[in-house]
């Protein structure tokens, strides 16, 4: 089944009988490439134990196992993501890895496009909510509602309890979808505004007058 496959971590996953085996790895591990679409520089994690520790989840699947990047919860067990994306991203699934014991978050719910959630803004109604498994070895993918992940700009996920540990522990989170760019244009513009510098400008301005003169 399924689960036998894929428990062979370093082995070749295939997961559609036609893809040559090694592709099936390669694909896998990209389908996962969201992380890379993170805006890190605004990504938070509120209630995190070392400050900064709560982006380490986010990375590549294939080293989902360095259990020497990890999340700890703080005063109490919850912890909430704030995960603003560079651009449009279609959310089609989640992964959560922590340790097999009682730190393992229990219940995880997804907020989407509410830039900088607060505990506070927890207590609203969540686009979806799962119940989770411990799964200390990232085995087990957690479908979204593809029809309510599907313009995502800004993903928040909160976890409220875990197996009854004082605090939570995340070694990892993945992300699977596709990401689209957002208003190309317009960030372009942007982009070139920040850089463009004084001098640049009398520069143009110089520039049509030697022209027209030679």
């Amino acid at each position: 089944g399924r689960g036998a496959v894929m428990a062979h971590g370093h082995g070749h996953c295939c997961c559609c009988g036609e893809e040559a085996a090694v592709g099936g790895e390669r694909d896998r591990g990209a389908a996962w490439g969201l992380y890379l679409r993170i805006d890190r520089q605004r990504l938070q994690c509120l209630n995190e134990r070392r400050e900064g520790s709560g982006a380490l989840v986010f990375r590549a699947w294939e080293e989902r196992g360095d259990r020497s990047k990890f999340v700890e919860s703080d005063d109490d067990e919850e912890l909430l993501f704030n995960i603003p994306f560079t651009g449009n991203v279609k959310l089609k699934g989640v992964i959560v890895m922590g340790e097999d014991d009682g730190s393992h978050p229990a219940e995880m719910r997804l907020f989407r496009n509410i830039p900088h959630m607060s505990f506070d803004d927890t207590a609203r109604e969540p686009d979806q909510m799962f119940s989770l498994n411990r799964d200390p070895r990232g085995e087990l993918e957690y479908p979204t509602k593809i029809a309510r992940f599907s313009n995502v700009y800004h993903l928040s996920i909160h976890f409220p309890k875990n197996f009854g540990a004082e605090t939570t522990k995340i070694v990892y989170i993945g992300l699977k979808g596709e990401w689209t760019e957002a208003h190309r244009h317009e960030v372009t513009i942007c982009n070139y505004e920040a850089a463009a510098n004084p001098a640049d400008h009398k520069l143009e301005q110089i520039t049509p007058q030697t022209h027209f003169i030679s």
